[in-house]
């Protein structure tokens, strides 16, 4: 489940902007660096996913502890954007064995299955409209590219979103079974096999 900020641009600065949790910062820390996440940062993500979701949809696709739980079980299939040591954006996925997604995959991690569920995908409010959604999304894809057992990634979303998610290889199945509240969402698929986003250089 995966919204997008309807926020105005927030201008770039030079320094993390108001808002970001304190961090403390190290001249060995990179200005900028992406990796898997681990339960220590279940609390920063739950934060910036809070802000994101349920301002705008009144739900969070996972709480404080399904978080936890992911980042426990299958962190190699989670993502984050690190500036200067705090995090500013993540992806977070678990395992699922099925050809569609069920109420139940919403909070189970299956080991032996092929394709990665995409629960959430949310960035800091202050770096937003700042393209780091897709970037974020592309890396992850090619993450997921390279781990062999993965070899279809799969989400839901509203429907204003699909367009989005369609320029990365992703296309709608249909509406999902899963729902939340009153709450619809299009089901996506995209293979891992031959993506031709795959086959490029990242550049970023």
């Amino acid at each position: 489940m995966s919204t997008q900020s309807t926020h105005p641009p927030k201008p770039e600065a030079p320094h993390l902007p108001p808002g970001i949790p304190s961090c403390q910062r190290r001249h060995t820390l990179p200005a900028s660096e992406f990796r898997c996440l681990t339960p220590e940062d279940a609390v920063s993500a739950f934060e910036i996913e809070r802000e994101a979701f349920i301002s705008v949809l009144g739900v969070c696709p996972l709480y404080l502890d399904e978080i936890r739980h992911f980042l426990t079980l299958c962190p190699e299939l989670s993502l984050g954007w690190f500036e200067e040591g705090c995090l500013v954006a993540f992806i977070i996925g678990s395992l699922w064995d099925k050809e569609r997604l069920m109420q139940e995959s919403l909070t189970m991690h299956k080991p032996g299955g092929h394709i990665a569920h995409l629960h959430v995908l949310a960035v800091h409010c202050a770096f937003r409209q700042q393209g780091r959604g897709p970037i974020l999304l592309w890396r992850y894809l090619h993450h997921l590219g390279s781990q062999p057992a993965v070899r279809r990634a799969v989400l839901m979303c509203e429907d204003a979103l699909v367009p989005f998610y369609e320029r990365f290889g992703f296309h709608a199945v249909g509406p999902c079974a899963i729902t939340v509240g009153s709450l619809t969402f299009t089901e996506l698929h995209c293979s891992l096999q031959g993506h031709p986003f795959l086959r490029r250089n990242s550049g970023c």
